[in-house]
C-alpha cells in the first residue's frame, strides 16, 4: 500500500518544502512532484518522480527528461496524456531557457563557441535537426533558423532558403550546424555533400559559409577545422 504524500511527515512533503525552503532546497524527484501534483495508484507524485528520472538508461538524473518521449514517459504507471504533455513542456522550457539565457550578443567567432550555443538544444534530439545560423561582420549571432528536420540529404537542405534568409536579416557570413542523434559526429557522405553545396552557394552570393558544425553527444566535428572548409 502506498503512503500518500499527505501521511508523509511535513519535512517531507514537497510543496511544504518548496514554500518553507525554497525552491533550491528541493531534489530534482521533488521539483517534479510538484508539477505532477498527484501520483499514481501505487505510488506518491515524488516516488513517480523518481520513477521518471530513471527511465532513460543513459542519463538517469534531471537530464534524462530531455531524451524521453511521449510514448516513453507513457510507459511509466500513473503516466497518461496530460502528464507526459506536461513533462514534455518543461523539457523544452529548459531548453529555451538555456537558449535565451545565451542568445544576447552572440558571438560565434570558433568551433567551440558555436557548439557550446548549439550543444544543449541539438544532442537531445531524437531526428537529424539541420539549423543555418547568421552572423554580421564581427561574427555576432543576427538569429538562426531550422532549415530543415529529419534526414540530412543534399536534396532536403536548400541553399536558396538559406540563402534567400541570409539577405533578409543581412548577413555576412553563414554557420551550417546539425546533429547526430547517435551521438556519433563524424561526418556522412551526404554530410560532405551538403557543406560543399552550400559553400559553392555561399561563393557566387558573395556570403561565405564559414563552418558546418555537428553536434554529437558533448562532442563536436568542424569541417573547418577538419580543412574542408
Amino acid at each position: 500500500m502506498k503512503e500518500t504524500i499527505k501521511q508523509l511527515p511535513l519535512s517531507e512533503r514537497p510543496y511544504e518544502r518548496l514554500e518553507e525552503l525554497g525552491a533550491q532546497a528541493l531534489s530534482d524527484a521533488e521539483l517534479l512532484a510538484v508539477i505532477l501534483r498527484t501520483g499514481s495508484m501505487n505510488q506518491n507524485s515524488v516516488q513517480l518522480a523518481h520513477q521518471i528520472l530513471k527511465k532513460d538508461d543513459s542519463h538517469k538524473n534531471l537530464t534524462g527528461l530531455m531524451y524521453l518521449s511521449r510514448e516513453q514517459l507513457m510507459e511509466i504507471p500513473g503516466i497518461g496524456r496530460v502528464k507526459s504533455l506536461q513533462l514534455m513542456a518543461i523539457a523544452e522550457l529548459a531548453k529555451r531557457i538555456a537558449r535565451k539565457y545565451n542568445e544576447e550578443d552572440v558571438l560565434l567567432k570558433n568551433p567551440v563557441s558555436i557548439a557550446n550555443y548549439f550543444m544543449n538544444e541539438l544532442r537531445f534530439e531524437s531526428q537529424e535537426c539541420v539549423y543555418a545560423a547568421y552572423l554580421d561582420q564581427k561574427c555576432k549571432l543576427l538569429k538562426h533558423k531550422m532549415i530543415t528536420k529529419g534526414t540530412v540529404n543534399a536534396s532536403m537542405v536548400s541553399p536558396r532558403e538559406i540563402y534567400i534568409e541570409a539577405m533578409r536579416c543581412n548577413a555576412v557570413n553563414i554557420i551550417l550546424v546539425h546533429n547526430h542523434p547517435s551521438g556519433n559526429c563524424n561526418p556522412s557522405t551526404e554530410d560532405y555533400r551538403v557543406t560543399e553545396q552550400v559553400k559553392q552557394a555561399g561563393r557566387i552570393l558573395n556570403i561565405p559559409l564559414l563552418d558546418h558544425i555537428i553536434i554529437g553527444d558533448m562532442e563536436y566535428y568542424s569541417f573547418a577545422e577538419a580543412g574542408v572548409l
